[in-house]
């Protein structure tokens, strides 16, 4: 006798419900940036702005986090704000998604474990700050996301920043390159820093339209081609703070993760934090910007891709 697994515990918000239903273009949005990124109550006052930019572009937001050990796509506005005030959230990735799910926490989705549901969802767009990545000196800590592999194995489109100034990027690009992820960086020839337009490195693709962008996935598609796809959106160059003054904050920052012993998942929310502090909140504000310049560009490729 072969006894059937249980259903996965996923709980569909109603505005994602009714948008699924009818066939309407969805922007997954990850939740750590809400648990983990920023305090309350800017946390929640940034998931709702960018909620409303997916809205205004004509797209469904879908905010996904395991609540109690159920996945939720989408999130209503008491939700968010529970999940924005919650303290000890798991930070779940691909190794401890399922964890979450199964011993009944409460965690926040990274890159990879957004990734994971919104696929299993069938969301083809998802929009970010930036993404994981070789970290410096990983030569030494072999620390390197799990970002990456996600990358090259689930068929979602990921927006964002380009890879966290606080990594390895010419690594974390080649890492990329191996694994075959499409690099499309947005309107510009040179792959963007987070906080900065530039990283000093060119971008291996570029593409002007969120049509071209759509395009060139269903083409890909259309080969059979597995895995995801990477666009890097530069920061506004109103709010960017220029590479050469964000590598002295970041090499202190790393000096002082040093000193402190700071290791494995510890590791991003502390440099973030102490960047935070040493800008004097401008990277903060920085990085609310390309979020919400992300979610924009996002909205418009799944518009594009309902098309």
């Amino acid at each position: 006798m072969t006894r059937s697994a249980p259903l996965l515990p996923i709980a569909y918000s109603d505005e994602v419900t009714a948008a699924k239903e009818r066939g309407a273009p969805l922007v997954a949005l990850e939740s750590t940036i809400i648990t983990h990124g920023m305090p309350y109550p800017g946390n929640l006052e940034m998931a709702r702005s960018v909620e409303r930019i997916i809205r205004e572009e004509g797209a469904v937001p879908a905010t996904i986090a395991v609540i109690e050990g159920v996945l939720h796509v989408g999130l209503d506005d008491a939700e968010l704000e529970t999940l924005a005030q919650t303290a000890g959230a798991m930070k779940l990735s691909r190794a401890d998604l399922a964890f979450a799910i199964a011993e009944r926490r409460t965690g926040a989705t990274t890159v990879a474990a957004t990734m994971i549901a919104a696929a299993r969802a069938g969301i083809r767009v998802f929009a970010t700050g930036g993404i994981g990545g070789v970290h410096r000196k990983a030569e030494e800590s072999f620390d390197i996301s799990a970002d990456l592999d996600e990358l090259a194995r689930t068929g979602v489109i990921v927006v964002c920043a380009g890879a966290k100034a606080i990594l390895d990027i010419p690594k974390t690009l080649e890492v990329l390159e191996s694994r075959g992820v499409p690099v499309v960086t947005y309107d510009s020839p040179d792959f963007p820093a987070f906080w900065s337009r530039e990283s000093g490195l060119p971008s291996p693709l570029m593409l002007n339209s969120p049509a071209a962008i759509a395009h060139f996935q269903t083409v890909r598609e259309q080969l059979g081609i597995d895995g995801g796809m990477l666009i890097a959106n530069p920061v506004p160059e109103e709010s960017e703070i220029p590479r050469r003054e964000m590598e002295i904050y970041i090499q202190r920052a790393l000096d002082h993760a040093e000193r402190d012993e700071i290791t494995g998942k510890a590791v991003t929310p502390y440099l973030l934090d102490t960047i935070f502090r040493l800008t004097d909140g401008r990277s903060l504000a920085t990085n609310i910007a390309l979020v919400e310049n992300n979610a924009r560009l996002a909205a418009e490729i799944a518009v594009a891709l309902a098309i």
